[in-house]
C-alpha cells in the first residue's frame, strides 16, 4: 500500500516545523471568540443552579426582561415545551435536556438563559432572574447512591443506577477455582478534567425564511452529536449547520461534550430571533462543562505461583454525575477490545455499573477510561509480583502477548493489528537502566531514603469503533428486529491541483492544536513528489460543504490513522489520474508509465516526461486534451474507513478500536520523609505507534499526554462536599501541573507498522495520559514498600500521602 520507490528523500518521518505556528505565534489564529459571523450579535448569560439537588417550582423573569438591552429569557419551562430530551446510550428512562426542566441535579446546571445586546448587560440581567427551588438531599458518592435509602435523582428511573452489564469472556470461574494465588484490591480514581486554555464557545443564528439554524462552535466531534441536536430542536438534519473554526484552543476530549450548549444557544437564537453568542468563563467550565468519571473499582486476579495470570475479575462503579449522556457509558465500555491490556490471559469477568449522583456531568477525557483501566491492572500486576517475590518486570514479561501472535484477537473481541511488546519493554528497560535503578534503590534504602521504581505497560487504542457503545445494551435488546446495529470509523479528504501545479487539500478533522495541516502537507508531498510548502491544507468543518459522517471529528487519536489515511488515499487517486493523463499524452499504455519524484515518465526512462505542473497546466487550460471518459479537472476525493470495525456480537465481543499501539514506561521517584512530596527522578516512555509521520509533533503529543496524566495522578481533582458543592471551582483550588512540575521525559519509539492503514500509522495523541497514573502509583508504592503502603487512590497529593505514611507507622 506504500508509495512507489523514489530516489528522493521522503517527508514522512521528518520533524518538519509546524506550518500552523506562523499564525498562532503572531496572534492571527481564528478561534470561536474571533467569530462575529453576522452583524448585531447578541450575548448570552446562563443562569445556573446553586443547588446540587432541588425541585424547580417556578421562575420570575420580569425584572430581567425590564432591564436595558435584554431581548429575551429562555427558562427550563421553555426548554421542556420546545425541545426533546437527548437520546442516551442506556435503556433507563433518563430525560436529559439542554437545561433543567423539573429538577436541578448538580450545582451549575443551566436553568435559564438571558440574551442581551452585550455580555455586560446579559450578566447583570442573569442576576435578576429569580428561580424558586425546593432543596432536596444530595448524594455524591457512587456507592452511597446505590444504597436503598439514598436520594433518587430521577423518579422515572426509580434508582440511581443508570445501567449495569456483567460481561463474561472465557471461563473466569474455572480460572479462579484453579488458581494457586488470588489477589484482591479496591481502587479509587478521581474525577478530573482537561482544562484547555480555550473554554466552550457557541454562536447560533436562526434563518426563519430558510428554516436553517447555523451553529458556530469549537466542537471537536464526534459528529454523531449533529443528528442528536437536530432531533432535540425538531429540525431536519439538512437544516442544521455546524461550522467549526480553523483553530480550537485545546480540547483533550472535553469539547466533545459541548453539544448540549449548542442546542441551548440554538434554541435561544430561534426564540429571540437574533444571533446569540456565548463564551464560557473558567468557573463555568470547572463547574459544569465535563470531566472524566470518578470510579470505585474492585479487582481480583487469579494466577499460578510461577506468575502466570489465569484470569481477572473487574467490578466498576462509574460516577457519571446528575445525568447519563452520550457518549456515556463509554466510561465503562470504551476500552472493551483492550480490557486485557497487553497480557495473554483468556478468562475475564467485568461487572460495570454506571451511577448517577449530584455531581457535574462526564464524558471523554484524554485516555477515555484507559487511565482507570491501567491504574487498576498494572497495580494488580505489582501486587502479584510482591506476593510471589518476583520482579515486577518478570511477571509482566511472562504474560505478554508474543510478537508471533499478531494480529491478535483478544477474548473481548479486540484485534491488535501489530506489535512487539517484549521489544518495546526491553527498550524502556534499557533506556532507564533498570538494573542500575535497582542498585540505586538498595543504596537509598540502606541510607534510609524512600526511593521507588515503577513499571507500567498499556495497549494504546485509537480510532474508536462507534459500535462499542452498544456493549451497554443487553444482547436480547440488540437482537430485536427494530434495533439498528452500529459500527464504523471513517474520514474523507479532497486533494486538487491548481493551474501552476500547487496542491490544496481539504480536510474536516477539527484540529485542536495537533498540527494536522503540517502532517497532511508531508503526506501529500510524499505521494505527489512535491515539497510540503507546495501544499496548502484547509482544515475546517462545515456540515453543509464538507464530506463527513457521524464518526467525523478528532477524538480517540483518530487523525493519525483515519484522517491521515484519507489524505494519502486521495493523493494516490489523484496520482493515478495524473499517470493515466500522462499516458494519454504520450500515446502509450498506462502500464508503461510510472510516477516518480513528481514526474510521470516512461518506465524505461526514454521519451517525454510530465511534471505535476506540466499536467496541471494542460488540464486546466486545455481541458479537451484529457482522454475521453476521464472526468475533467485534477482533483480527487477519498473516504477511508476500517472493515474491522464491526458491531458488537451476541457474546458482547467488539473490536472497540481500529488500531492498537503499545506503551512501556519506567519511572523512578523519591519521597521526602518530612513532607511526603514526590520527586520524579527518572521517567522513560517508549511507544509503538506504527509509522511516525512527524517525530517532533509526536514528541509534543507524548509530553502533553504525560502532563495530563500527571495532573490526574498528583494534582487534579474536582472535589465536592457532602452537599454537592464544588470545592475546586478556580485554579486556586483546582491545581494543574505547569512547566515547573513537568519532568524530563526520555522518549523512544519502536515501530511496527499497522497493516490496516495506508501509511502504517496508528494513534498517539492520548498516549501517556493513560499510563502515568499507573506508573507513578507503582513507583510510589515501591518506594514505600518497607512501610507496607500501597497506593489505591489518586491523586497522590502530599497531604494524602503523608496521612498514609503516618497511618502505616502507627
Amino acid at each position: 500500500m506504500m508509495s512507489p520507490e523514489s530516489t528522493r528523500e521522503r517527508w514522512i518521518g521528518r520533524p518538519v516545523k509546524r506550518v500552523e505556528d506562523h499564525r498562532l505565534l503572531t496572534g492571527r489564529g481564528t478561534y470561536i471568540d474571533d467569530h462575529p459571523p453576522v452583524a448585531n450579535v447578541h450575548a448570552a448569560a446562563i443562569v445556573r443552579s446553586p443547588h446540587a439537588h432541588a425541585r424547580i417550582l417556578g421562575y420570575d423573569v420580569s425584572a430581567a426582561l425590564a432591564m436595558p438591552g435584554v431581548v429575551g429569557v429562555i427558562t427550563g419551562a421553555d426548554v421542556a415545551a420546545s425541545t426533546k430530551p437527548f437520546g442516551v446510550g442506556v435503556t433507563a428512562p433518563v430525560h436529559y435536556y439542554c437545561a433543567a426542566t423539573d429538577k436541578a441535579r448538580f450545582v451549575g446546571e443551566p436553568v435559564a438563559v438571558v440574551v442581551a445586546k452585550n455580555r455586560y448587560l446579559a450578566e447583570d440581567a442573569a442576576e435578576a432572574v429569580v428561580v424558586h427551588y425546593e432543596p432536596l438531599p444530595a448524594v455524591v458518592d457512587p456507592e452511597r447512591a446505590l444504597e436503598p435509602d439514598a436520594p433518587v435523582l430521577h423518579e422515572t428511573v426509580g434508582t440511581n443506577l443508570a445501567g449495569n452489564r456483567r460481561l463474561v469472556y472465557g471461563d473466569p470461574d474455572r480460572a479462579f477455582a484453579e488458581a494457586e494465588v488470588v489477589i484482591r484490591e479496591r481502587f479509587r480514581f478521581p474525577k478530573y478534567a482537561s482544562t484547555p486554555i480555550e473554554t466552550y464557545g457557541v454562536i447560533a443564528r436562526w434563518d426563519g425564511l430558510d428554516g436553517v439554524l447555523t451553529v458556530w462552535s469549537n466542537f471537536m466531534g464526534p459528529f454523531i452529536m449533529h443528528p442528536l441536536v437536530a432531533r432535540v430542536l425538531g429540525l431536519p438534519e439538512n437544516r442544521l449547520r455546524f461550522i467549526v473554526p480553523p483553530d480550537i484552543g485545546g480540547s483533550f476530549g472535553i469539547k466533545s461534550s459541548i453539544y448540549p450548549y449548542m442546542a441551548l444557544i440554538g434554541l435561544a437564537a430561534m426564540k429571540t430571533g437574533v444571533a446569540v453568542k456565548w463564551i464560557e468563563d473558567r468557573r463555568e467550565h470547572l463547574l459544569a462543562s465535563s470531566s472524566g468519571t470518578d470510579r470505585v473499582a474492585y479487582r481480583e486476579l487469579a494466577a499460578r505461583r510461577d506468575g502466570t495470570i489465569l484470569g481477572m475479575r473487574y467490578r466498576w462503579i462509574d460516577n457519571v454525575g446528575g445525568y447519563i449522556r452520550s457518549p456515556e457509558p463509554g466510561c465503562s465500555f470504551r476500552p472493551t477490545g483492550n480490557f486485557v491490556g497487553p497480557y495473554a490471559f483468556q478468562h475475564l469477568e467485568v461487572d460495570a455499573s454506571v451511577v448517577m449522583t449530584n455531581k457535574s456531568l462526564t464524558g471523554p477525557n484524554r485516555g477515555y477510561a484507559c487511565g482507570h483501566l491501567y491504574f487498576e491492572t498494572e497495580g494488580m500486576i505489582d501486587r502479584l509480583a510482591a506476593t510471589l517475590g518476583m520482579d515486577p518486570v518478570a511477571v509482566r514479561r511472562k504474560n505478554l502477548i508474543p510478537a508471533t501472535a499478531f494480529p491478535y484477537r483478544t477474548p473481548t473481541g479486540g484485534l491488535y493489528d501489530s506489535g512487539d511488546y517484549e521489544a518495546t519493554l526491553d527498550r524502556a528497560l534499557e533506556h532507564a537502566d533498570y538494573a542500575g535503578l535497582r542498585r540505586r534503590q538498595v543504596e537509598a534504602r540502606a541510607a534510609g531514603r524512600w526511593f521507588g521504581i515503577g513499571v507500567a505497560l498499556a495497549v494504546d487504542p485509537s480510532v474508536s469503533n462507534m459500535g462499542y457503545v452498544a456493549t451497554a445494551l443487553d444482547p436480547q435488546f440488540r437482537a430485536k428486529p427494530e434495533y439498528l446495529p452500529k459500527s464504523g470509523a471513517m474520514d474523507a479528504a479532497t486533494v486538487k491541483v491548481d493551474p501552476l501545479g500547487r496542491v490544496t487539500a481539504i480536510m474536516a478533522t477539527t484540529p485542536q492544536g495537533q498540527g494536522h495541516q503540517t502532517v497532511v502537507s508531508q503526506i501529500i508531498a510524499d505521494e505527489l513528489g512535491l515539497r510540503p510548502e507546495d501544499v496548502t491544507v484547509v482544515d475546517e468543518m462545515d456540515t453543509f460543504t464538507r464530506v463527513w459522517s457521524i464518526s467525523s471529528g478528532t477524538y480517540s487519536s483518530r487523525f493519525g490513522s483515519v484522517g491521515a489515511g484519507a489524505a494519502a488515499l486521495a493523493a494516490r487517486k489523484l496520482r493515478a489520474k495524473l499517470v493515466d493523463y500522462a499516458a494519454h499524452l504520450m500515446e502509450v499504455p498506462v502500464e508503461q508509465v510510472e510516477f516518480r519524484d513528481g514526474t510521470a515518465r516512461m518506465k524505461g526512462g526514454q521519451g517525454p516526461s510530465y511534471t505535476v505542473k506540466d499536467l496541471a497546466g494542460r488540464a486546466h487550460w486545455n481541458a479537451t486534451s484529457m482522454p475521453e471518459g476521464m472526468e475533467q479537472g485534477l482533483q480527487a476525493t477519498a473516504v477511508f474507513g476500517f472493515s474491522v470495525a464491526g458491531a458488537v456480537d451476541a457474546q458482547d465481543r467488539v473490536n472497540s478500536s481500529n488500531t492498537y499501539g503499545f506503551i512501556a514506561e519506567v519511572m523512578a521517584v523519591e519521597i521526602d520523609r518530612a513532607t511526603a512530596a514526590v520527586t520524579i527522578d527518572k521517567y522513560v516512555t517508549v511507544h509503538d505507534a506504527g509509522t511516525i509521520i512527524n517525530p517532533m509533533i509526536a514528541e509534543g503529543q507524548i509530553y502533553g499526554g504525560a502532563l495530563h496524566g500527571l495532573g490526574g495522578a498528583m494534582f487534579e481533582e474536582l472535589a465536592y462536599d457532602d452537599d454537592g458543592q464544588l470545592l475546586t471551582g478556580t485554579f486556586m483550588d483546582y491545581l494543574v501541573p505547569t512547566a515547573s512540575e513537568a519532568p524530563t521525559i526520555d522518549i523512544a519509539h519502536v515501530v511496527s507498522p499497522s497493516p490496516l492503514t495506508p501509511l502504517g500509522s496508528k494513534g498517539l495523541g492520548e498516549s501517556s495520559s493513560m499510563t502515568v497514573p499507573a506508573v507513578l502509583a507503582n513507583a510510589v508504592s515501591d518506594a514505600l514498600a518497607p512501610l507496607g503502603v500501597r497506593i489505591t487512590q489518586l491523586p497522590i497529593t502530599p497531604s494524602r500521602l503523608w496521612h498514609l505514611i503516618e497511618d502505616a507507622k502507627t
